[in-house]
């Protein structure tokens, strides 16, 4: 299908015509069957209308057709929470696509990490972290758009650099589109709000073991034990030991634990107290380089052109150790039947030490900076792997390992944030008209220290072909030892040995929703909020003087909802919000969150336009989603491929398309989850020499799907078992701006079966990646991270 089909089909008003008249077939199909909802009971789940009696979504009306009993489907995700304060209402009534990750299809695809989780979700890809400050860890693009600062958990934010575990979660959210009125900067594609496991009434216990391909070993623990009428400690911890099938010496060794305590449960005042530490020893992957055939030829993957999948370009000095610690604290109150109020605080410590080694398989000009920085002995020895690839002797190809600035090298990176959000949620009358209002004030401070190490002498470059890990003679030493070997960072920061930054955030957020009538409302809310940073790189080299810079901006963010709900199980609304994204946001996870240029540069601004329609059919079995968006951003944000450097340019981009979703339960004991995206990304101002007018956004594809699936045969009978499968797809996407670099579409099958003892043990297998295809999981403009290949994993788990 040509650009110009794609565009076509995607006009606003056809597709907004085609929106409607689903939401209309639908809900006239099975208004006399439908009943209100019945709410999730997640254990985190935010419901204040549970005994509100002034609850805005109870209509009288709906409760005339009530024939039948209401049997909800746990695979059925409008109803769940979404996790946080500020948004009190369920996936169903919230005026915003919202994709929502159950308990349930983690469970049954036995889900190890957030990113496994994400897959589950159109629009999400993750990217490699670069340059200097080789961030790797969990660094999300939420419709094109990066989302490494838009992580939280519970409504507060991870401001954690590091791959996450998903041994403590509930369900995983992914609101999409600007959201800064609820959460603050940022939130450009979306936002991600993890859900964790919190204590409830009752006692319950669950182990598991897992065992499989890649020498994979993970054993999690479950413990929920109630201690007095409203008080319960909950208990959740794992250990993961991993090879990564289909790389070679990529490994993970991790462990956690997250214990929890809840008092007043069941009363007015309740409180949680959690407490949640990982440890992760891992091996960073920065996968394969993109090479180019010819000067005119599309870049692609080196193992597209028969490399093996398997190689491995980084060296035995490479480390990934990280360890986290957060302690949150969340507070409700009921007041009375109208106001609810809220105070949820975190606090966090985070320790980090990254060594990568950037490959590179280009050829490198003479006099370059990426020329001179792998110079050995005098010259370069991998200035022509690409050309040397391309010729009649391939195995020549020598690939640089030091990156174009001389790095990454080493660093140990020691952080600690603190956050407090006080929101209070009101449900009142004026005269004929209700409303709910939601207002508080979040107060967010992040600080960031990084000393950098360096190696005695370049890396040697390795065979592309078969290369190798071991370099022998190279020498690691501290900033004093080697300060001209640093990293020489642009824009006049030099080669430093100390990089420090902070970030404080203060926030008030303020939103009304009306209701017009019993069935159309309109909600309205803006944020304030002020972001004030620093940045300073000392030490290392005298040849550069030290440096310091600020940033001082002032935001305001509105959004606007129009919802019509003529039954509590049927929305069709229109939303349009703003979000702001400064440059010094990135104090966590960016190698330079400032330089000269970026200290004085306008924020980035996104606006989101939206329609769409929610419903829940046969007796909330079944959700249906349809989202029509169009989300424009300004001054974009860019990374430098070559030094990891955060930028802000001139570029204006759009991406509109339509999101489509279904899950439930389809028949008795079959479940399904299935989501759609047709994107049309497009850049349509390059205001830098490295974008494409025109050209295709950046990692974002036209078309993404994800289908799971899953049937119980003879539920209640000794030779039960369970069969499901799915399939993840998504086209070819392109890998910088210029649109030079392309990666071929993912598709990936995988199946599981399992079978029930007696109520409380089950054995399963879950195998991925059935048909072993090259698929590539991490994306970059000069580089991409194979995917897992084909491999099983063996689990026995038992709950009482």
């Amino acid at each position: 299908m040509s650009d110009k089909t794609i565009r076509h089909r995607l006009r606003p008003f056809s597709l907004l015509t085609a929106s409607m008249a689903l939401a209309c077939v639908t809900s006239g199909a099975h208004a006399a069957q439908d009943s209100s909802p019945s709410l999730s009971t997640s254990d985190n789940q935010v419901t204040p209308q549970d005994s509100d009696a002034t609850n805005p979504l109870d209509h009288d009306s709906d409760h005339s057709h009530d024939v039948t009993h209401v049997t909800a489907s746990p695979m059925n995700v409008l109803h769940e929470s979404i996790g946080l304060s500020r948004m009190p209402q369920d996936a169903m009534h919230t005026p915003q696509n919202v994709n929502v990750v159950p308990q349930v299809l983690m469970q049954q695809q036995n889900v190890k990490s957030l990113d496994e989780a994400l897959k589950n979700v159109p629009g999400i890809t993750a990217s490699v972290g670069e340059g200097e400050g080789g961030m790797a860890g969990d660094q999300f693009l939420i419709r094109g758009f990066a989302a490494q600062n838009d992580i939280y958990e519970n409504g507060l934010r991870d401001f954690g650099v590091y791959t996450r575990d998903s041994f403590d979660y509930d369900h995983v959210s992914v609101i999409k589109g600007p959201s800064s009125e609820v959460f603050g900067n940022g939130t450009t594609g979306g936002a991600i709000n993890i859900v964790t496991k919190t204590p409830h009434l009752g006692n319950s216990y669950q182990a598991s073991f897992s065992g499989g391909s890649g020498s994979y070993y993970r054993g999690t623990l479950d413990v929920n034990q109630q201690l007095t009428n409203s008080i319960a400690f909950r208990l959740t911890g794992m250990g993961n030991e991993n090879d990564v099938v289909g790389r070679d010496r990529i490994y993970s060794h991790r462990w956690g634990i997250a214990p929890s305590l809840a008092f007043g449960l069941g009363k007015k005042v309740s409180f949680v107290l959690e407490y949640f530490h990982q440890n992760d020893n891992r091996i960073p992957d920065y996968g394969v380089p993109v090479v180019y055939s010819s000067s005119t030829a599309i870049g692609r993957p080196v193992t597209e052109y028969g490399v093996k999948r398997t190689n491995w370009y980084g060296t035995t000095y490479d480390r990934d150790n990280s360890s986290d610690d957060m302690i949150t604290g969340r507070l409700t109150a009921k007041v009375n039947p109208i106001l609810t109020l809220y105070n949820d605080m975190r606090g966090g410590i985070y320790h980090r030490y990254f060594s990568a080694s950037q490959e590179a398989c280009s050829n490198m000009t003479p006099g370059t900076a990426a020329y001179n920085n792998n110079v050995i002995n005098g010259s370069a020895p991998s200035a022509t792997c690409q050309s040397d690839f391309f010729s009649a002797d391939p195995a020549s190809a020598q690939v640089a390992r030091n990156g174009g600035v001389g790095g990454p090298e080493p660093y140990r990176q020691s952080d600690w944030s603190i956050q407090d959000v006080f929101s209070g949620v009101a449900h009142l009358r004026t005269g004929r008209f209700r409303h709910e209002i939601i207002g508080g004030f979040d107060i967010e401070y992040v600080t960031d220290h990084r000393q950098n190490y360096a190696y005695g002498s370049n890396r040697p470059s390795t065979s592309l072909l078969d290369p190798s890990p071991y370099v022998p003679g190279l020498t690691l030493g501290n900033c004093n030892q080697y300060p001209n070997r640093l990293v020489n960072i642009g824009n006049g920061v030099g080669r430093k040995c100390y990089k420090d930054s902070d970030a404080l955030d203060v926030g008030f957020f303020l939103s009304d929703q009306v209701w017009l009538t019993d069935y159309l409302s309109v909600k309205a809310g803006f944020r304030w909020d002020n972001w004030n940073s620093h940045y300073s790189a000392t030490g290392g080299s005298t040849a550069t003087p030290d440096v310091h810079y600020g940033q001082n901006e002032t935001t305001i963010n509105p959004s606007v909802s129009i919802m019509y709900t003529p039954r509590s199980n049927l929305m069709v609304y229109f939303n349009w919000s703003e979000s702001t994204t400064p440059l010094s946001m990135y104090v966590t996870n960016s190698s330079e969150p400032m330089n000269a240029k970026s200290a004085s540069a306008a924020p980035e601004r996104s606006r989101l336009y939206e329609v769409g329609a929610k419903y829940s059919a046969f007796h909330d079995r079944v959700g249906f989603t349809a989202a029509l968006f169009r989300l424009e951003k300004d001054n974009s944000v860019q990374t430098d491929p070559t030094t990891g450097d955060i930028s802000a340019t001139s570029d204006q981009e759009r991406n509109q398309g339509l999101e489509l979703s279904a899950s439930g339960t389809l028949l008795p004991n079959w479940m399904f989850y299935g989501t759609y995206a047709l994107y049309d990304p497009t850049i349509t101002k390059a205001g830098s020499t490295s974008s494409k007018q025109g050209g295709q956004i950046q990692y974002v594809p036209h078309n993404q799907a994800t289908a799971w699936t899953s049937y119980e045969i003879a539920p209640r009978k000794p030779w039960n078992m369970t069969l499901g499968g799915g399939i993840t797809w998504r086209q070819g996407v392109w890998l910088d701006q210029a649109n030079t670099a392309r990666v071929p579409a993912t598709v990936e099958f995988d199946a599981m079966v399992a079978h029930r003892f007696n109520g409380n043990w089950k054995v399963a297998m879950n195998a991925y990646n059935l048909d072993n295809r090259l698929n590539y999981g991490s994306l970059f403009s000069n580089r991409v991270t194979p995917s897992v290949g084909r491999s099983f994993l063996f689990n026995v788990s038992a709950q009482y």
